[in-house]
C-alpha cells in the first residue's frame, strides 16, 4: 500500500497547471450512455475514479478508449450497443458515483440494475431523492440483494423540487429527462459549475435545457441524442488545494489552467486572512503577505465555501495566529482528519459540526493515516511545513481524485516522494 513521505520546510515556488475535474468527468462519461453515437471528452484527469468509470462503462457493452501519448487526457466512449444494463458492485464499491449511471440507463433502455452506493468515509450520500425523482417521472423501482433496478415503457415529464440540494441527484434526474415524453421542471436544483458543465455537454448532444447553473432547470425531452465533443472543466477542488499549499508554505505560486469564478468564496477568505493574491483570466498567484490571520469558515452548497476544501483550510488555520472556527454543514463526519492534524501538534476541538482551531501551531512530523480524499490533501499541506518527516500511510484516497499530485509538488520545491506501487504505473 502506498504512501508519501514529506519533509516540511520549503517554500512553494514556480507554477502548476490544473487538472480536469473529477467530478466533472465522471456524470459527462455517464451522460454517453444516452446516444448510440460517440462522445469525445477532453481534459480528462488519470485518477483512479476515471478507470472504474471506464471499467463500469466497459462491462455494460460499451466501447471506452482513454488516451495516451499526446491524448492522454482524452477519452472516446461509444454505447452503441449495452448488453448487460447492470452497475455491478465490484466495480463501484470503491466509487460513490455509481449512482450517476442509473437516470441515463433507464432513459434509454428502459431497465437499470445499479448496486446500491455504501456509506462514506465523510458520511452517506443517500439515494433516495434520485429515487423519488425517478418514480416521479414514471419508473418503477424495486431494491433487492444490494441492487436498485428501475423498469419503464418511456419516462414522462414532471415537476420534481428537490427535497435537499443534491448534486449527484441533480445531475442524474438531468440527464434521465434529455429522453423523457414532455417536460420536466426542476427546483431546488444544484448550482455546481459541475453541473453547468454536465448541462453544456447535454445541450452538445442534442438537448434541451434551460437555466443551467441557476435553481431552476426546465427540460424539453428529446427523442435522441448524439454524439458531441466535450472539454472538461478545471478542477477547482485541485485548484483550491494547490492555492493552500502556496500559502501554508509562505511560497511564490502561480496556479494556471483554473478558472477563478468558480472559485469566489475561497479567494475571498484566503484574502481575509492575509495571503496576496494576483488573479487573472485563467490562473491566481498565491504569495506569502505575512502572518496568516484567523479566519471562520462555514461549508454551504455551492456558491458557498465548498465542503471539499474545508480539511485543506483547517491546515492552513493551524499556522494562522488566533482563533479559527469551521462548521461542516454538508457531511455530518468530514472532521475525521483532526486526530491525525492534533497528533501533528495542531489544537483543534471538535463540539458537534464545529471545530475550533486554535493557532499559530509548531507542527511536527508524525506517522498519519489518510481517511479519505480531501482529508488525505490537508496532512499532505500540514506535513509541507512540518518539522522533520511525515509518513503518510494510505495514500490510494489521494490518487482517486488528484493527477500526480506529488509530480506536481515536487515540480515546485515540496520534498515529497512516494513509497510503493506507483499508481500510474499500473
Amino acid at each position: 500500500m502506498d504512501k508519501f513521505v514529506v519533509r516540511g520546510g520549503n517554500p512553494l515556488l514556480g507554477s502548476i497547471k490544473v487538472s480536469g475535474a473529477k467530478n466533472s468527468a465522471l456524470p459527462c462519461m455517464a451522460a454517453a450512455i444516452l446516444t448510440e453515437d460517440e462522445v469525445v471528452l477532453e481534459n480528462i484527469p488519470q485518477v483512479r475514479d476515471i478507470e472504474t468509470e471506464r471499467r463500469l462503462l466497459a462491462s455494460m457493452g460499451a466501447e471506452v478508449e482513454l488516451g495516451y501519448g499526446r491524448a492522454q487526457h482524452r477519452t472516446r466512449i461509444k454505447c452503441g450497443v449495452l448488453s448487460d444494463p447492470v452497475a455491478k458492485y465490484e466495480i463501484v464499491k470503491t466509487m460513490r458515483a455509481s449512482s450517476l449511471v442509473l437516470g441515463p440507463l433507464i432513459a434509454r433502455t428502459g431497465i437499470a440494475r445499479v448496486a446500491m452506493p455504501g456509506g462514506c468515509a465523510i458520511g452517506g450520500r443517500p439515494i433516495d431523492l434520485h429515487i423519488k425523482g425517478l418514480e416521479a417521472m414514471g419508473a418503477t423501482i424495486t431494491q433487492e440483494h444490494g441492487y436498485l433496478e428501475a423498469r419503464t415503457n418511456r419516462l414522462r415529464g414532471a415537476h420534481i423540487v428537490f427535497d435537499k440540494i443534491t448534486v449527484t441527484g441533480t445531475e442524474d434526474l438531468l440527464m434521465a429527462a434529455t429522453l423523457a415524453e414532455g417536460e420536466t421542471v426542476f427546483e431546488n436544483c444544484a448550482r455546481e459549475p459541475e453541473v453547468t458543465d454536465l448541462a453544456a455537454l447535454l445541450t452538445a448532444m442534442g438537448a434541451e435545457i434551460e437555466g443551467a447553473g441557476t435553481s431552476t432547470m426546465h427540460v424539453q425531452g428529446v427523442t435522441k441524442l448524439h454524439g458531441a465533443r466535450h472539454r472538461i472543466n478545471p478542477d477547482r477542488i485541485e485548484a483550491g488545494t494547490f492555492l493552500l499549499a502556496g500559502a501554508i508554505t509562505g511560497g511564490d505560486l502561480n496556479v494556471d489552467g483554473l478558472n477563478p469564478a468558480h472559485l469566489g468564496s475561497l479567494l475571498g477568505k484566503l484574502e481575509q486572512a492575509g495571503v496576496r493574491l494576483d488573479i487573472g483570466t485563467d490562473c491566481v498567484r498565491v504569495r506569502s503577505g505575512g502572518s496568516l490571520q484567523a479566519t471562520d469558515i462555514s461549508t454551504e452548497e455551492y456558491p458557498g465555501f465548498p465542503t471539499d476544501m474545508q480539511a485543506q483550510f483547517m491546515a492552513l488555520a493551524t499556522q494562522a495566529q488566533g482563533t479559527t472556527t469551521v462548521t461542516e454543514n454538508i457531511f455530518e463526519n468530514r472532521f475525521m482528519h483532526v486526530g491525525e492534524l492534533n497528533r501533528m501538534g495542531a489544537h483543534i476541538a471538535v463540539n458537534g459540526r464545529t471545530a475550533t482551531i486554535r493557532g499559530k501551531s509548531e507542527l511536527q512530523s508524525a506517522a498519519v493515516m489518510c481517511s479519505d480524499l480531501r482529508a488525505s490533501a490537508s496532512l499532505v499541506l500540514a506535513a509541507l511545513v512540518a518539522d522533520g518527516e511525515t509518513i503518510l500511510d494510505r495514500v490510494y484516497h489521494l490518487d482517486r481524485g488528484y493527477e500526480r499530485f506529488e509530480e506536481k509538488l515536487r515540480s515546485v520545491g515540496a520534498q515529497i516522494r512516494r513509497m510503493g506501487d506507483v499508481f500510474a504505473k499500473k
